[in-house]
């Protein structure tokens, strides 16, 4: 078993996939690479929000999202910032009731809203994500 707040010890994406024990979490990771043509980084973080490993996406210099591991499921951060503040807001209504409600709920700073999911199964939330990163991305 690994220690996602050992910081002397850096997990594997196939360790971390053992410690979520759900086949969301590399489905998920595999989309992101397979999309974008990128590759997984995996960083430690001191933040005391959230310290311990996790998994970075980026693309041409743009973070695309973070994944942290959890026990059963992972939590997925992705910034809506200013310039994709509109298209989100565009698809929002056609989104699931869960990611407005997550939208909401989130208080925005310096322009930017740090939407922070929980993803435990394939469906609407994990389609919205997907959607959400697109925008991100600029495509």
């Amino acid at each position: 078993m690994i220690d996602l707040q050992d910081r002397d010890n850096v997990p594997t994406i196939e360790e971390m996939s053992g410690y979520v024990r759900n086949p969301v979490f590399m489905q998920f990771c595999s989309e992101i690479k397979n999309t974008y043509k990128c590759k997984e980084k995996i960083e430690y973080s001191s933040c005391s929000w959230e310290k311990g490993w996790n998994v970075k996406f980026k693309k041409a210099g743009k973070s695309l999202c973070t994944i942290y591991p959890r026990e059963g499921h992972l939590t997925v951060l992705v910034v809506v910032g200013k310039k994709e503040k509109a298209r989100v807001e565009e698809i929002l209504p056609d989104c699931t009731a869960e990611i407005q409600n997550i939208y909401e709920q989130t208080k925005e700073g310096n322009g930017q809203r740090w939407l922070m999911v929980d993803l435990e199964e394939r469906g609407g939330l994990y389609d919205d994500l997907l959607r959400f990163i697109q925008i991100r991305r600029g495509s």
